[in-house]
């Protein structure tokens, strides 16, 4: 009988402090929260693999006709200013001689330069988020992109933005696989803590 009481109160005291716990307030814009979420992750993923690639490799591609993980990295900072620099009234400021200088030539750029031009990148975007709200994603903006004039909504370029991080990751994974580098989402979880 006294085995019975303990089972049962071992089971009820856990259960009767996750009642007491204070459930967690609604997210004020749960679509833009989800969408930020999944971003940071992007970002962090993306940072991380740069991180993780040899200087000497920034040149490869695994076909003739494929990029660089040089013109990858660059390409990348540009797109992530693009995308967020339509998430609001907040423009960043990039150096004249990014906008000048031919992407090609940017590939060629040292590791160390490339990479901190795509953290950069993510740092911009990381404040251009704090900036949007659900009912900002409705919003039309007119965008010129390569000499085209175009309107969209605000919700594209969010939607966009993690799409185009998600397939550079994509790419930048096989690139690494190839290399027999393992990508940061294929390296082992650490333990999960008792």
């Amino acid at each position: 009988m006294k085995t019975l009481y303990v089972a049962i109160v071992a089971l009820a005291l856990p259960m009767s402090l996750a009642a007491q716990a204070t459930p967690a307030a609604p997210t004020a814009d749960p679509i833009t929260a989800v969408f930020r979420t999944r971003t940071m992750s992007l970002q962090r993923n993306l940072a991380q693999a740069f991180d993780s690639i040899p200087a000497g490799k920034f040149t490869y591609k695994p076909t003739p006709a494929q990029l660089t993980i040089g013109y990858i990295a660059q390409h990348l900072a540009s797109d992530n200013y693009f995308f967020c620099n339509n998430f609001g009234d907040m423009k960043a400021t990039v150096p004249a001689a990014d906008g000048a200088t031919a992407d090609s030539v940017k590939a060629m750029w040292p590791r160390d330069t490339l990479i901190a031009k795509v953290k950069a990148s993510f740092t911009f975007c990381e404040t251009a988020f704090a900036q949007l709200t659900d009912a900002h994603l409705a919003d039309q903006i007119t965008m010129t992109f390569n000499g085209t004039t175009r309107t969209s909504t605000r919700a594209s370029m969010v939607l966009g933005h993690a799409l185009d991080m998600a397939d550079h990751y994509s790419q930048l994974a096989n690139y690494m696989r190839l290399n027999n580098i393992l990508p940061p989402t294929a390296l082992p979880r650490p333990a999960a803590r008792p």
